[in-house]
């Protein structure tokens, strides 16, 4: 990792969590560029190899511990240095090592000891991917909306329904999949159940061309049956398990755009210190300058609050929700702006398909979108201080 380092010294982070940096970037500059080349249009093939190399080489045991313990064994700082280290270098990389986590740690979380024991080593290993199914076209940000069903009948639960903008859709080995049990209306009639990729009456139903291309698409749910063995937690607890899954991965996402950010810093740092415009290094024009510096700024204070909320709910647990909201939001918006001033930067080099800065500019996007858009933050985090305030907090 180039760039500025400084941060790995902040309070936040102990010698535990810098040893996690060196070991990623040590496989970043080893490893990865044999996986994981130019943008390939069908992601899959990329993100398999991926998650399989991850699983051999050990880093996937920070994405799906194995359970117990306080946040089932998740260590936030772990998987925010990780994601950050990996979308330097890749967005896919970090997209293949985040799912594995997103997918699989309501188990880590929720899951019975039989649960974990079944599925968390294959995860872990890199032997089976993982996919968190809570998404449908009516119920994105608003869960409570959520309309797949699931029937309970004598063999367990019948699934009925569809899912959308699913991560790994059709690729994954098992899902974690929220649907509606009727426990009580709205939220609290939800529950979370583990579905094999291979299960009868699961199927694929459309896959999407997106700007940053990774699996992602569509599922239905057609007389899925799946055993009582499958349910998460107890019948109703859904919502709750979302959330506190949302809760550990909304500071990771945030993460993720800061390493899109850092390395589109290098990248502007490095273009105008080399570009001569009007017979001087494009640097040393005070425009640049300013815009560089804006960049600096943003990338420092979205990795203050990352790194705050990361430690948060480390060191003193229970719920983060406006910590978390806060990273997720700030880091997300501010390396939108902070790719868009590399690229204008780079002048027309910036919009050509394959320039760093310009794969930097399609992938940040959907960031600011998935597990809660901007929007949704802003009320997450508005909610949570005018409790405290009505409270005397």
């Amino acid at each position: 990792m180039t760039g500025d380092r400084s941060f790995l010294d902040w309070p936040f982070l102990d010698d535990g969590n810098r040893a996690i940096v060196k070991t990623f970037e040590t496989w970043v500059a080893g490893d990865l560029p044999a996986l994981c080349g130019p943008e390939e249009e069908d992601a899959a093939p990329a993100v398999r190899r991926l998650v399989t190399a991850m699983g051999q080489a050990g880093l996937l045991r920070h994405a799906a511990p194995g359970g117990g313990g306080a946040n089932g064994g998740l260590e936030v700082r772990n998987l925010c240095l990780a994601r950050e280290t990996l979308a330097r270098a890749s967005g896919l990389a970090d997209f293949a090592f985040a799912m594995q986590g997103l997918g699989s740690a309501p188990i880590s979380l929720y899951g019975s000891d039989a649960q974990q024991q079944r599925f968390l080593p294959a995860v872990r290993e890199g032997r089976a991917i993982a996919a968190f199914a809570l998404s449908e076209a009516e119920a994105g940000s608003d869960v409570a909306a959520i309309a797949t069903q699931a029937t309970k009948t004598a063999y367990g639960y019948r699934l009925d329904g569809g899912k959308c903008w699913i991560s790994n859709a059709g690729l994954a080995d098992l899902y974690v999949v929220f649907a509606r049990t009727g426990e009580g209306p709205g939220t609290k009639g939800l529950s979370a159940f583990i579905v094999d990729g291979d299960t009868p009456g699961l199927a694929l139903s459309q896959s999407l061309d997106i700007i940053a291309p990774h699996p992602i698409g569509s599922l239905s749910f057609d007389n899925c049956r799946v055993g009582a063995d499958r349910l998460l937690g107890q019948p109703g607890e859904g919502f709750r398990i979302a959330m506190a899954t949302l809760d550990i991965f909304r500071s990771t996402v945030g993460a993720a755009a800061l390493g899109f950010a850092r390395r589109a810093l290098d990248e502007a740092v490095q273009r105008a210190a080399t570009r001569q415009l009007f017979g001087r290094a494009l640097a040393d024009l005070q425009i640049i300058q300013g815009k560089i510096a804006d960049m600096a700024l943003a990338v420092d204070a979205a990795a203050l609050l990352i790194y705050r909320a990361a430690w948060t709910k480390d060191c003193r647990g229970g719920r983060i929700s406006r910590e978390a909201s806060m990273a997720k939001l700030f880091a997300t918006e501010q390396a939108q702006l902070v790719i868009d001033q590399a690229v204008q930067i780079f002048g027309g080099l910036g919009v050509v398909r394959g320039v760093t800065v310009e794969r930097l500019y399609r992938e940040i996007r959907a960031l600011r979108i998935y597990e809660g858009a901007s929007e949704v933050q802003k009320v997450i985090i508005a909610g949570q201080v005018l409790q405290a305030a009505k409270s005397g907090a």
